[in-house]
């Protein structure tokens, strides 16, 4: 079986854990957890983190994920990646989704007794909100590009400069998931369902990019 057919069932065995887990979480399955958990994040990080997690978040608004979506199809269709640069249009699909989850499953986001943002500039999309919580925009669009990023990197870069990048890229996206949760902005079933969802479309995405020396041809 070759690295794309393993990456393609992984992504769909993603795609599968975030139908069940969502279920889970619309019977409140995880209410304790979630609360429970970010009492933990929050007792045992120092408040000095305040600046730098709300720093981090702004990396996963919607307005820089979504420029960083529109460059990323503007540089496949450069490099004739037809193939890849269609399968980006499952990153507004996935959002979609994430809107109608925030609007069918019951799940009430964190009490504004949590929150710990600092900053005094948002962007515009931080003003909307929808009357859940569930799942988390940020780690949707992070989850999504940086899967997509890693997979370009398996696919078109060297032993070396995989080792470098992909561990910095993974720990972007813990920080990122921590941040949500310790500034009281989502619970962390929230962003585990962001993730879920955004790492499955990103990677079938990614898997539609060509080998280093290969002209695309799909999945192959």
């Amino acid at each position: 079986m070759t690295s794309k057919k393993i990456l393609f069932l992984f992504a769909v065995v993603l795609s599968f854990a975030f139908v069940f887990f969502s279920y889970l979480v619309a019977k409140e399955a995880f209410t304790q957890f979630d609360f429970d958990t970010t009492v933990k994040i929050q007792d045992h990080l120092s408040r000095k983190v305040d600046l730098p997690f709300s720093l981090i978040s702004v990396f996963g608004s919607a307005e820089v994920t979504g420029s960083l979506w529109l460059v990323m199809v503007i540089l496949f269709l450069i490099k004739r990646y037809w193939l890849t640069a269609a399968s980006l249009f499952l990153f507004p699909f996935g959002l979609f989704l994430e809107v109608f989850g925030k609007v069918f499953v019951h799940h009430p986001g964190p009490p504004f007794l949590f929150y710990r943002g600092v900053l005094d500039f948002n962007f515009p999309s931080h003003y909307v909100h929808t009357e859940y919580s569930y799942p988390s925009g940020h780690t949707y669009r992070l989850g999504f590009l940086l899967s997509l990023i890693i997979v370009y990197f398996l696919f078109r870069t060297n032993f070396y400069i995989r080792v470098i990048t992909i561990p910095i890229l993974l720990f972007f996206v813990l920080s990122v998931v921590v941040s949500r949760i310790y500034l009281g902005e989502h619970w962390t079933t929230d962003v585990i369902g962001g993730l879920l969802l955004g790492s499955s479309f990103g990677i079938i995405s990614g898997i539609t990019i060509p080998f280093k020396g290969k002209v695309q041809d799909g999945i192959s």
